[in-house]
């Protein structure tokens, strides 16, 4: 269980033609007004919004109790990889950045991670049970894409977020996401039922949607040991800056050591295409841990992996997890065979001089 993180990522206002009385977001206590334009309901705030404004709300005209959150980001140069796209570390900053957004359109918002003021008043925090990712494309440094984000009931205690991730210009979906979120006593650090003062301060924005992705094949995660696990890296330890503002580590912080025990071969030759995280408790200060990997199996060059992570001294689980990669797009095997055979030939010449 880890608490939702954030991205300083600005975004940029979503450009929509509108009627004259217009609302981009109801923020505090400030009034809003209402107008339609065509087959949807805008809400904003009653201030003429700036091109840099970060949130649109949008329900269609039938649904008006469906609240979709729209957010656009510009990837930077310093959220891409060796790859020269997007780090899935970059999309989990997106999705829970736009989540926190989405809680302060509603005017519910006051402070920390999307915590409302019935939760402060009883010290209660979000933290995620699981996450589920699906990714078939990775933005390239420069490209602007859009999140949407909403929230969805899932059970008496727990709610899920669902988000899309689209080409700001074509409005491909590149990604989708789902996660879901339970309420605990960040004094007691145990889980807590939602109380019913909280939840009424945002049940009426729940969208009454089926889940974007099958999640049970997050039930079926085995749990790895030294034995059944294929590689395993040693020695992991939070750094200061990988805790949130509940001094526990951020839940992307995972992601990274999951993938410190992934082969440097599947690395350098596949991208990860989908990965579903369980999470089993949260990890602290003063935490060292051990990442397992196995192999889940082989297929047309596609490859998924079992994955956990547990605390080295007791062996307590601290997350399990799958992963799924698919080889990476061939770019220019001619001008990659020329540079390969440039580098053997400055490397021949060097040793023989």
């Amino acid at each position: 269980m880890v608490t939702l993180g954030t991205s300083s990522t600005l975004c940029s206002f979503i450009g929509v033609m509108l009627p004259q009385q217009i609302n981009f977001g109801y923020r505090g206590k400030q009034e809003v007004k209402h107008a339609r334009c065509g087959g949807f309901q805008i809400k904003a705030n009653v201030k003429t919004p700036n091109k840099d404004d970060n949130s649109l709300r949008v329900t269609t005209s039938s649904t008006l109790d469906d609240f979709v959150f729209r957010q656009n980001f510009t990837i930077k140069s310093y959220e891409v990889g060796a790859n020269e796209k997007a780090s899935i570390e970059t999309l989990m900053n997106y999705f829970q950045d736009s989540a926190i957004n989405h809680f302060k359109t509603f005017g519910i918002h006051r402070g920390g991670f999307g915590s409302t003021e019935e939760m402060i008043k009883r010290n209660l925090i979000w933290v995620f049970t699981h996450m589920r990712i699906e990714t078939y494309r990775y933005p390239v440094c420069d490209e602007v894409v859009q999140v949407e984000a909403w929230m969805s009931v899932a059970g008496k205690n727990a709610v899920r977020w669902n988000w899309l991730l689209r080409d700001s210009k074509t409005y491909q979906v590149l990604s989708k996401a789902s996660s879901g979120c339970v309420m605990m006593n960040k004094l007691t650090r145990k889980l807590s039922k939602i109380p019913e003062e909280a939840r009424r301060e945002f049940e009426s924005y729940f969208v009454n949607s089926s889940r974007m992705i099958p999640e049970d094949d997050i039930k079926n995660i085995p749990k790895l040991n030294v034995i059944t696990a294929d590689y395993i890296c040693t020695d992991l330890k939070p750094r200061w800056n990988d805790l949130d503002i509940n001094l526990h580590v951020s839940n992307v912080k995972y992601i990274g050591w999951v993938l410190e025990s992934v082969p440097e071969s599947i690395l350098t030759n596949h991208e990860l295409c989908g990965m579903s995280l369980e999470y089993k408790r949260e990890c602290g200060r003063d935490s060292k841990l051990h990442s397992l990997t196995a192999i889940c199996g082989a297929n047309n060059n596609n490859v998924e992996f079992y994955h956990l992570l547990q605390l080295e001294d007791r062996g307590v689980e601290i997350l399990r997890g799958r992963t799924k990669w698919r080889p990476k797009p061939i770019r220019n095997w001619g001008l990659l065979k020329l540079l390969l055979q440039l580098q053997n030939q400055r490397h021949y010449l060097f040793h023989t001089s």
